[in-house]
């Protein structure tokens, strides 16, 4: 059963008539009744009466008319959806992103992406790299922002970013203008939970200068960690995009400092979605063309 066939026979049902419907289709009317009777012998059922003067359906073919209205407008339907898609009047995209830069980054990206393509549907995956990384992998995400380097076989990766880690308190220092790695040794500090980069990035750090650091308190993701900070629990160490939007007392650290490496993943065996592409090329574009706030100690790569 072929489309055209339908739209044939919808034709001649409306019109009555097959010589006002061939010409209504614009096709020659011997052309038209093959088409009709190829239909019949699909169905294996006569579907028009067929008189000199007018044409008038069979009760199998008033069984077929609804349906083939459907079928037809159904197809109508995908082809607008398609269409809209191709010019992302419609799509998905799926995002994930570390919280910290669904605090700093995403947010003015999105924003301009939903400003150009309003149809496009924005789901966004808040976690930690570690664990963006497995979703992505499987199938689960169309692009994320994750940190490197990143234990993720088959993924395309652009760095983007590197970023200074800092040490955020709820007062000032008394000492140093720059902080040690070594002075966290006596400071019980507020910890991340498991599968944050940063919570690797530090612990790495402390152990590479010989201790382990204690924790004030543990577990938080990035907004708990704020907040605990606030409260007088401890000084904690975060991205510094994070820190200028924290209000807490901010210190770098001195040479060899912390940092980490921002960058944008997808899966290397998988096309992107029209929507995926533009969202893509918007993240290289607000990063690269100089758009986004940075903070002291966070530059662009080439």
């Amino acid at each position: 059963m072929q489309l055209q066939q339908l739209r044939y026979f919808l034709a001649v049902a409306d019109l009555g008539h097959f010589t006002r419907a061939a010409e209504r289709l614009h096709v020659a009317q011997p052309s038209l009744s093959q088409q009709i009777r190829a239909l019949e012998r699909e169905l294996g059922a006569e579907l028009v009466h067929r008189g000199r003067g007018a044409s008038t359906l069979t009760d199998a073919g008033q069984a077929l008319l609804p349906l083939a209205r459907r079928i037809l407008a159904d197809a109508d339907s995908a082809r607008a959806a398609v269409r809209e898609t191709v010019s992302l009047r419609r799509g998905r995209v799926r995002l994930g992103a570390p919280p910290s830069l669904c605090t700093s980054l995403v947010p003015d990206v999105l924003n301009a992406y939903r400003a150009r393509y309003p149809g496009v549907e924005l789901l966004v995956r808040e976690d930690g790299s570690r664990d963006l990384v497995r979703v992505l992998v499987a199938g689960e995400l169309d692009l994320a922002l994750i940190i490197t380097p990143s234990d993720g076989a088959g993924l395309a990766v652009v760095e983007l970013l590197h970023e200074d880690l800092v040490l955020v308190s709820a007062h000032s220092p008394r000492h140093r203008r720059r902080a040690r790695i070594e002075d966290l040794r006596d400071q019980p500090l507020v910890m991340f939970r498991e599968g944050y980069d940063v919570r690797e990035a530090t612990l790495a750090a402390c152990r590479a200068a010989g201790f382990t650091p204690e924790f004030a308190v543990e577990g938080g993701e990035m907004d708990a960690v704020l907040g605990f900070v606030r409260a007088g629990l401890g000084p904690a160490v975060v991205p510094g995009m994070v820190a200028a939007r924290s209000g807490l007392t901010v210190t770098p650290f001195a040479d060899p400092a912390m940092g980490r490496t921002i960058a944008l993943a997808h899966g290397a065996e998988v096309p992107l979605s029209r929507a995926a592409d533009a969202m893509r090329e918007a993240l290289i574009s607000y990063v690269a063309g100089g758009e986004a706030q940075l903070s002291p100690g966070t530059r662009v790569l080439e």
